[in-house]
């Protein structure tokens, strides 16, 4: 039975989103009425209907609304049969009808009343309340459909249950995340004050909302890990349903272990101030290390994306000649041979070498000799690591790799720090270019180099926040 109600579920909801629907429905509000707020009205009454009747086959459903009470006069057995995405439409249907006269309002909450009163499972082995029209084909919409489809599609910019907000660590990032899920970065201040601390503000309503803060500790490291932690606090003040913490870049993540006498376990105590402050749930991009996942507890899930999945895509586009992919340490061995393993998955690279350098440090930051473990004479090498920070170790690395007769030298990497004179280093190198990923925000200078490529990560966010939504794995992102 289970089974049977999510199948027609899945197929009312395919039927409510449908181009063809819409048509239909602007068709015959436009035929019945010319006045173009009722015909507006009318279609967001449809959807409401459809949405409804959806909702009436999930089994665990519950919504309180005074507003749609007030409205409507729904009952609360008619509440219970509603979910978050009748109330969506509803709530567009609210704010089409308050533009009308009161015959044609009346008219239409009749129709949404008769149409939640006769919302059952056995509706959806039928037709929705407005079916779609076979004829209508895309060459016949009209400019005035158009308009309403596209009114129909910026007022689902505004509804639904999910929010995305963001800090001043990397507002572009948020705002080609928010474009590629085709909803609008909610609304909010993060600034300070005129003492320095930080002042946020939130200015939509996020009450029962699942919400998506997107917010890299990156450098300046502590005020946005400050701006972080304040907004999950507001937010879960707010009344949210959930608050998710998108990371691109998780900072302190160096710090995940004790290597010497007195000093302390950073990466983990940044967990726990982000556990304490109420999240639900944790989107991060390549951790330092994996174990940092078990430093929040088993009420918060963590996801790792791999960065690395931008990166493979970009170079099986190039031409390539017997590539190396080379790790800069022992310790990156691991993601080295997940990029190898991807290129000779997605791309029939099957001859891809791997080689690392065994590094031996003076000092934190400092380098003082480079072993090469591998062949790669006459090779195009590739060096993959998690970030570039002064990027000291990866131009060395280059030049051992050009000593030993590399022919061409690459780097990857998911963040690229670039601390200090990380750009320029890069930019007098023996690499013919560095592909980073835009988990932090450029600058003029990055722009300037011309060694240095930048590829967004927005679109594998994007995927993953829509999928954690609509409660869908996330493995296939990994792979």
């Amino acid at each position: 039975m289970m089974s049977t109600t999510r199948a027609l579920q899945t197929q009312a909801l395919r039927r409510l989103i449908s181009k063809t629907t819409v048509r239909s429905v602007a068709s015959s509000s436009a035929a019945s009425a010319d006045n173009s707020k009722y015909a507006y009205a009318s279609l967001m009454a449809a959807a409401a209907g459809a949405a409804t009747v959806y909702a009436a086959a999930s089994t665990n459903c519950s919504a309180r609304d005074p507003q749609l009470e007030n409205e409507f006069g729904l009952s609360k057995k008619q509440k219970k049969n509603m979910d978050v995405a009748a109330l969506s439409s509803l709530g567009d249907a609210i704010s089409a009808i308050e533009d009308l006269d009161a015959a044609s309002s009346s008219s239409i909450k009749e129709q949404i009343l008769s149409q939640v009163a006769n919302a059952s499972v056995q509706n959806l082995e039928g037709s929705l309340p407005v079916a779609a029209s076979p004829d209508v084909s895309p060459d016949d919409v009209s400019e005035n459909e158009n308009k309403l489809e596209q009114a129909a599609k910026k007022a689902k910019k505004h509804a639904g249950g999910m929010k995305i907000f963001s800090g001043n660590g990397n507002m572009a990032l948020a705002s080609d995340i928010c474009q590629h899920l085709g909803v609008n970065l909610g609304k909010a201040t993060v600034g300070r004050f005129a003492d320095g601390e930080v002042n946020v503000m939130i200015h939509e309503n996020v009450r029962g909302k699942d919400v998506y803060i997107v917010q890299p500790t990156c450098p300046p490291v502590n005020n946005n890990l400050m701006e972080l932690l304040l907004m999950v606090s507001t937010l879960n003040r707010a009344s949210a349903k959930k608050v998710t913490v998108v990371i691109p870049y998780y900072g302190y993540a160096r710090q995940d272990r004790k290597m010497q006498a007195r000093v302390p376990i950073s990466a983990a105590d940044v967990a726990r101030l982000l556990e304490a402050m109420g999240v639900d749930r944790v989107v991060a991009v390549d951790l330092h290390c994996g174990q940092i996942q078990g430093f929040f507890g088993p009420r918060v899930p963590v996801d790792n994306l791999d960065g690395g999945v931008v990166g493979i895509n970009y170079f099986g586009d190039k031409d390539l000649h017997n590539t190396v992919v080379v790790s800069p340490d022992a310790g990156g061995v691991y993601r080295a041979k997940k990029f190898k393993e991807g290129l000779a998955h997605k791309f029939d690279m099957n001859d891809v070498g791997l080689a690392m350098i065994i590094k031996q440090r003076a000092r934190a930051g400092t380098v003082d000799r480079m072993d090469l473990v591998g062949e790669v004479k006459d090779c195009d090498c590739i060096i993959v690591d998690d970030m570039i920070d002064t990027a000291g170790t990866l131009c060395k690395a280059a030049s051992v790799l050009k000593e030993k007769g590399a022919r061409r030298v690459f780097a990857f990497a998911s963040h690229g720090l670039l601390s200090g004179p990380g750009n320029d280093r890069i930019a007098h190198s023996d690499m013919e270019e560095c592909v980073i990923l835009d988990t932090i925000p450029s600058s003029p200078q990055r722009k300037a180099n011309d060694k240095l490529t930048e590829l967004s990560v927005a679109p594998l966010l994007a995927q993953s926040i829509f999928n954690i939504h609509a409660k869908k794995s996330i493995s296939r992102l990994f792979k």
